[in-house]
């Protein structure tokens, strides 16, 4: 295993940890709104604390980017990009479905990357070059070629509603040819479990670089392809993301140009 691969997951158990205990006594989360439909609560920040001060313990000189914290200044060739609770409406209302993301971009690629989930204790992991791995074991992306009967996810505009018709015209064409759509409140977990084979494609808009660095790389070690909404290769800067296997990409694709 790489060395900063294992560096980030004790940092994501630890985090993990955090959330964990905080999911099992809700009675003092300190819950604030970022912005519509956009909620932050203490365990968010502990978790990134707990998440910096590992890393930091090994590697003091890098730099990062987290959802909570913003930016710690270091070097920049070796930057993490951190969400801490991705899927934090989902833990507030106590549905068990969120995780910690951890990614490592070394000079401006993509290079390592964990997704823990803490209550199924589901331990997702990647290393450019080296293939992606759940609890240790290989993952392959699906091979779907068609629409019919794949399990697809994706999820809606809540944060600027106005975007819901342009979104239900995509949506309606890609229902009417799958075989159903997920909606998880993670884009973490949708992108984990697309490298995992569980999800055939995804699809969503109006991300942040910490919703899905780790699981973009997660998708290509696995085989999958990420493009953006336009078929372009810069889904991070543009904040809009499609994965699956490449066929389903294309197809998706093509009804979100």
């Amino acid at each position: 295993m790489h060395p900063m691969l294992n560096i980030a997951i004790r940092a994501a158990r630890a985090a993990g940890n955090i959330i964990a205990n905080g999911f099992d006594n809700q009675t003092d989360l300190q819950t604030e709104a970022k912005g519509d439909n956009d909620y932050v609560t203490r365990i968010d920040r502990e978790a990134e604390k707990a998440i910096i001060h590992k890393i930091k313990l090994s590697y003091p000189e890098h730099s990062f980017v987290g959802e909570e914290g913003g930016v710690v200044e270091g070097d920049n060739d070796f930057k993490w990009v951190i969400d801490p609770l991705d899927g934090t409406t989902n833990f507030i209302k106590g549905i068990p479905h969120f995780a910690v993301s951890i990614a490592l971009m070394h000079k401006g690629r993509l290079d390592q990357s964990v997704i823990f989930d803490p209550i199924r204790g589901e331990l997702f992991t990647a290393s450019r070059g080296a293939g992606a791995q759940l609890n240790g074991f290989r993952i392959r992306a699906s091979k779907a070629k068609e629409l019919s009967q794949t399990i697809l996810a994706t999820s809606f505009p809540f944060k600027n509603k106005t975007k819901l018709p342009q979104y239900l015209e995509s949506f309606n064409k890609i229902f009417m040819q799958s075989g159903d759509i997920r909606r998880s409140g993670s884009a973490a977990l949708d992108l984990a479990y697309v490298a995992a084979g569980r999800y055939d494609g995804y699809w969503e808009s109006g991300l942040k670089p910490w919703d899905m660095a780790a699981g973009e790389l997660m998708v290509r070690e696995s085989g999958g392809l990420v493009t953006d909404f336009s078929g372009g290769n810069d889904p991070m800067h543009k904040g809009e993301i499609v994965a699956g296997s490449p066929k389903v990409v294309q197809i998706l694709v093509k009804h979100l140009k």
